[in-house]
């Protein structure tokens, strides 16, 4: 691999990541690693899927994510009866004005919780598809841009189908990373019932992370170096996904090009201007395991996919 010269300002990342690790864990116990992969998607300018049984603390990883970095926040329940408009915002006639005004919806926050989103009608649903994927709205022939951080923390539950409307496969794809938190260890757990009080915890915190060093940060994760050979690397991981004998869908070039994002954002934030094979590796299972597809219907799907994609990152031969 070719020497790359480090960032000079690569501390800064290193210490984004520490700052806000150390914040989020004030509410959110023994989950470093549900935090750093919010982190890199934060930097890598995508969105989370929470995936895990109600009470885990979905809701408050994504308030204390919004307080580290001052971002505006909104949590919206999405339900059967929740309509496109409620999510994008409407257009009003100003009589005064003789016009229509637009008045944006929970999606214009710069944090927005989408809780139980499989609870919503595939119409609704799709409506998000634009502004995850674009960063825009589209409503009466006006084309309306979202914040320039912008993070979309959706969550479901997956042992829970009743009333639910499953999300396609071109709706998963538009998620960067997928995270099951699960249960706390029993020290967390303990440490937990100790010292937190409730909601107020979360109040308490301050922004640790300010939005011009996350734009930075951004902008520094996409110029970061990758090698072709490990270019060459997750094209392998992607192709043995596509020939698993277990999979019906395997990943995607947008799937691909996820990972590198990813990779890059985890660099920065390692303190590095250019890829190493742990990036990918470290990366792989939260990119990929959403966006493939088991050829049998099981009870625990997201957890087989897990395990294939982890198994194919075991066997596929890391460039030296």
């Amino acid at each position: 691999m070719a020497e790359v010269r480090p960032l000079t300002n690569a501390a800064p990342g290193q210490g984004a990541l520490a700052r806000l690790r150390e914040n989020v864990s004030r509410v959110i116990k023994g989950k470093d690693e549900a935090i750093d992969l919010c982190a890199v998607a934060l930097v890598a300018g995508g969105h989370v899927l929470l995936e895990d049984i109600p009470g885990v603390g979905k809701t408050t990883l994504a308030r204390a994510l919004a307080k580290s970095v001052g971002a505006s926040f909104r949590r919206i329940q999405f339900t059967a009866d929740l309509l496109p408009s409620d999510l994008l915002g409407v257009s009003v006639w100003n009589e005064q004005r003789r016009e229509f005004e637009f008045h944006p919806g929970p999606v214009f926050h710069e944090i927005l919780l989408a809780d139980e989103l499989n609870r919503a009608s595939p119409k609704t649903q799709s409506a998000l598809l634009e502004a995850m994927n674009e960063g825009q709205v589209s409503l009466d022939g006006a084309t309306h841009r979202l914040p320039e951080v912008f993070l979309v923390l959706a969550t479901q539950n997956p042992h829970e189908h009743a009333g639910t409307f499953p999300l396609p496969e071109s709706q998963l794809d538009r998620f960067l990373l997928s995270i099951d938190l699960g249960y706390p260890s029993p020290e967390a757990e303990r440490e937990m019932l100790l010292t937190l009080r409730g909601r107020g915890d979360v109040d308490e915190l301050s922004a640790v992370v300010p939005a011009a060093e996350l734009r930075s940060l951004q902008r520094e994760a996409e110029m970061v170096k990758v090698d072709p050979s490990l270019a060459d690397y997750i094209q392998r991981l992607c192709q043995r996904t596509r020939e698993h004998p277990a999979l019906s869908l395997g990943v995607s070039p947008r799937g691909a090009i996820a990972l590198r994002r990813a990779a890059q954002a985890r660099a920065i934030l390692e303190g590095r201007s250019y890829l190493i094979p742990d990036d990918v590796k470290g990366l792989a299972p939260a990119v990929f395991s959403h966006r493939v597809q088991l050829r049998e219907r099981l009870s625990s799907a997201r957890k087989a996919a897990r395990e294939i994609v982890e198994a194919i990152v075991r066997e596929t031969a890391v460039p030296r």
